[in-house]
């Protein structure tokens, strides 16, 4: 690709600006440069890695990742060997499995690996049987349900998450019959079915993942909603 003088630049310069989505289009543009747009990307990610990660951050490490390039993967593993984001866990579980999922944009997978870490979460007879009761549910740290829902948003462009699809149940106000069909879980009276209808890519709903046992019924999805993780955050 043939570039003018301040090509580069510019990109560089909307990877610092306030406009998410002109950050995003510009890793976009940036991995379609070839080497000097990657160089770019690795620049940034690396300067920004005192900072909490953020949407962008989880962009870049994504498109670095899916090059497959040996020396971009051992640069990333040699300063992030689990990920972009820290895993913090009141309760030592492992979100790493889902972290992978995640960088990977493997969604549908990393759906799977979210019920088996809130069964996890819950204690060993969760894990038997594979799904949650609502009181187990409350119990949650409010650290790990953050650690969750901060690897969702990171890693899908803020559409996903726990936090995603309650500030939805808020503006719809809590009408559990709205919340449905806004995050395509739901068309008329009729129930997405699991796995083939659902969206597994970033064409979906915002909130559209993750499924949150969803199916199970919606006590442990209000108890998700109500869960005081969130309060703290606003």
């Amino acid at each position: 690709m043939v570039l003018d003088s301040g090509t580069l630049e510019d990109l560089r310069g909307q990877l610092w600006g306030d406009s998410l989505k002109k950050q995003l289009s510009a890793v976009h543009e940036l991995i379609a440069i070839g080497p000097d747009g990657l160089q770019v990307l690795t620049d940034t990610l690396l300067k920004r890695e005192v900072q909490a990660p953020t949407v962008l951050d989880g962009k870049i490490f994504q498109v670095l990742y899916a090059t497959q390039q040996d020396d971009i993967r051992t640069l990333l593993a040699n300063h992030w060997p689990h990920g972009r984001v820290p895993m913090s866990s009141a309760c030592g579980v492992d979100y790493g499995p889902l972290q992978d999922c995640l960088i990977r944009q493997d969604f549908q997978a990393a759906d799977r690996q979210n019920i088996l870490k809130l069964c996890e979460l819950a204690g060993p007879d969760a894990v038997r049987r594979k799904w949650l009761y609502f009181t187990e549910v409350e119990q949650f740290p409010q650290e790990d349900l953050q650690t969750i829902d901060l690897l969702w948003r990171v890693y899908s462009e803020g559409k996903f998450g726990l936090s995603v699809q309650r500030k939805i149940w808020l503006g719809v106000g809590q009408d559990w019959e709205r919340l449905w069909p806004r995050i395509g879980w739901k068309s008329g009276n009729i129930w997405t079915r699991y796995p083939g209808e659902f969206i597994w890519d970033l064409s979906a709903p915002d909130g559209h993942l993750p499924l949150s046992n969803q199916l199970r019924g919606v006590r442990v999805m209000a108890a998700l909603m109500s869960h005081p993780a969130w309060t703290e955050e606003g």
